[in-house]
């Protein structure tokens, strides 16, 4: 039985990869895709509970995505935590007004993955 479904957004394939390695044995779902035009295709079809979205993107930002996220009511119960290298005060400020729940600094360790989970 799976603890939820998370979806792992990220143009780089080793970001996309490494947090799958630490959920996926812990008995999440995790689905990956590598911009916000394909989160938003799956998302269409799929029930997601956390959302660990990269920030800089090309075409659309995770910041964009994000807020494009929150102003639809269907994705009110879902998590979403940024995933980011960016960890300037003014940057984190921003990204908590865009909506994100939480805020996860790259390079990624998996006690502070789960610990955004669980927050």
């Amino acid at each position: 039985m799976s603890k939820g479904h998370v979806i792992v957004v990220d143009d780089n394939e080793t970001n996309r990869l490494l947090p799958g390695l630490f959920l996926r044995p812990l008995g999440y779902t995790v689905d990956e895709c590598d911009s916000a035009a394909q989160t938003l295709s799956l998302l269409q079809h799929t029930v997601c509970d956390v959302l660990l979205l990269d920030i800089s993107m090309p075409t659309i930002s995770g910041m964009d995505l994000c807020i494009q996220l929150r102003a639809d009511n269907r994705f009110d119960a879902m998590k979403i935590i940024a995933y980011t290298a960016h960890a300037m005060p003014e940057e984190i400020a921003q990204l908590e007004a865009a909506g994100f729940n939480k805020i996860l600094l790259k390079p990624i360790r998996s006690k502070d993955l789960l610990k955004a989970f669980r927050a």
